[in-house]
């Protein structure tokens, strides 16, 4: 068969060096064997027919069949060879590949090529310096990096997992060893990185990487920087990076001043996060849940995983600390903090850490309530008769209404908001004005006191031109 012969799938899959003549030959005369009421035999498959075939055999994978599909024929990056995608990030695309298609699995960052700006391209090429100064193994490994044509792109070892925001979302929220044991492991990694002068700046659970052994490794340099940092060695000096979530409130306050703190902060956040199922301050705009992260308190953890201690509670409310003073100071102090809930330790709630095996209920009671619409008041959960009343902690969390648990949209198939209040998923630089004033939230209370005499004025006078009309 010659190459006009060829359909334009035919044609991309040849000239990609994915497939040879024989193979096509063979899907196509599989396909025309599956088809057994095709009136004529002969007549040439589809394209989607034949990639459906090649990747039902093996000789293709979906996301292959579907770039050819689109048209596209170039697979490798100089040696390396794209062979699947991971997914995509605000910093970047993160595919599959091996070494001259042949090797282990690695990982390749792409940065795209309409964020190919100079300042973009120097903060990947920053993020390369960084991942190539560490070496840990809880954090991913940098292998190599290059330039192919316009592409600029970063090989990292490949982790045979999943990120714990997907983790959590499919699983649920997590027990206290199984959280401690992952939050440990990130812990030494970010201990490892603060000892060379890095910070990471986007500690969340969609950066940390879990295999299915429990291993647990953090990933994505690409808002990294020193300590010491200048506007001159640092193009994001005073400027606030990172995913809003996670932001510390001296993150938010002073830019300009980085310390290992900040992400200490964020990895309280994210041990917040993975046992409840939700982050610290959900809803609003990224400019809300920054003045949150400056004013506000979470909301107490326990009315969405009942299941954690009063002594877990405060270790984690150390790590949110809003004054960097009163936060654990180091990932070491965090390490040590975490040791009576690892696996075997007194206070673990499970005899290992296998993740899975101990997770909670995929929804929890009671849905998160955005802050700022908590602030003010306190409204109390009604009593059950089987429900213990919540253990006192040093800190004061707002508590939360409970709801009819028919509503629970995962018996019901109803939205609810469980499903509407969700961590933002991209890391950004956020627009925020470093002299930002940190105006109250109106309360009730404040809001009666400016409503009522106002209302009472507008009466009065409304009375007096009635009465004038009267008269």
């Amino acid at each position: 068969m010659t190459s006009i012969e060829r359909s334009y799938f035919e044609q991309c899959a040849l000239a990609s060096g994915l497939l040879n003549e024989k193979q096509l030959d063979e899907a196509r005369a599989g396909v025309r064997w599956s088809q057994g009421d095709v009136t004529d035999a002969n007549a040439p498959p589809t394209d989607n027919q034949l990639a459906d075939r090649l990747v039902e055999s093996g000789v293709l994978n979906a996301w292959q069949a579907k770039q050819l599909l689109d048209g596209r024929t170039k697979f490798n990056l100089g040696s390396y060879w794209i062979v699947d995608s991971i997914g995509k990030g605000g910093m970047g695309q993160v595919f599959k590949a091996q070494q001259n298609k042949v090797g282990p699995i690695m990982a390749v960052k792409v940065l795209p090529r309409d964020k190919c700006t100079p300042e973009a391209i120097a903060n990947f090429n920053r993020e390369i310096r960084a991942l190539a100064s560490l070496n840990h193994p809880s954090l991913v490994r940098a292998l190599d990096a290059g330039k192919d044509g316009k592409v600029h792109y970063l090989v990292t070892e490949y982790i045979p997992g999943v990120d714990l925001r997907k983790l959590v979302r499919h699983a649920g929220p997590l027990g206290m060893t199984a959280a401690a044991n992952i939050i440990h492991q990130v812990a030494e990694g970010l201990g490892h990185a603060h000892s060379t002068g890095i910070i990471h700046r986007d500690v969340k659970p969609g950066n940390v990487i879990v295999t299915p052994d429990g291993v647990a490794k953090l990933s994505d340099l690409g808002l990294a920087g020193p300590f010491e940092s200048s506007a001159e060695n640092d193009p994001r000096y005073g400027r606030i990076v990172g995913t809003a979530d996670y932001l510390s409130p001296d993150q938010v306050k002073s830019p300009w001043n980085p310390t290992p703190t900040w992400d200490i902060y964020a990895l309280g956040c994210t041990l917040y996060y993975i046992v409840t199922g939700k982050v610290p301050f959900p809803g609003g705009t990224t400019a809300d849940k920054a003045r949150a992260h400056c004013e506000l308190r979470p909301l107490d953890p326990r009315l969405l995983n009942p299941r954690l201690t009063p002594e877990f509670l405060d270790m984690m409310a150390d790590m949110m600390a809003k004054d960097p003073e009163h936060r654990i100071p180091s990932a070491a102090a965090v390490i040590e903090r975490l040791k009576p809930w690892m696996p075997g330790g007194p206070l673990a709630d499970a005899p290992s850490g296998a993740l899975g095996e101990y997770a909670q209920p995929k929804r929890p009671l009671t849905p998160p309530i955005a802050m700022h619409a908590m602030a003010g008041r306190r409204a109390v959960a009604p009593a059950q008769a089987d429900q213990a009343p919540l253990a006192d902690t040093k800190v004061d969390f707002p508590e939360l209404p409970q709801i009819n648990e028919s509503h629970d949209s995962s018996s019901k198939g109803v939205v609810t908001i469980l499903d509407l209040l969700d961590e933002q998923e991209s890391s950004e630089e956020m627009q925020i004005p470093v002299s930002v004033d940190w105006m109250p939230i109106i309360t009730p209370m404040l809001f009666l006191i400016l409503v009522i005499p106002l209302a009472l004025v507008i009466t009065v006078l409304l009375i007096w031109w009635i009465f004038q009309l009267i008269i």
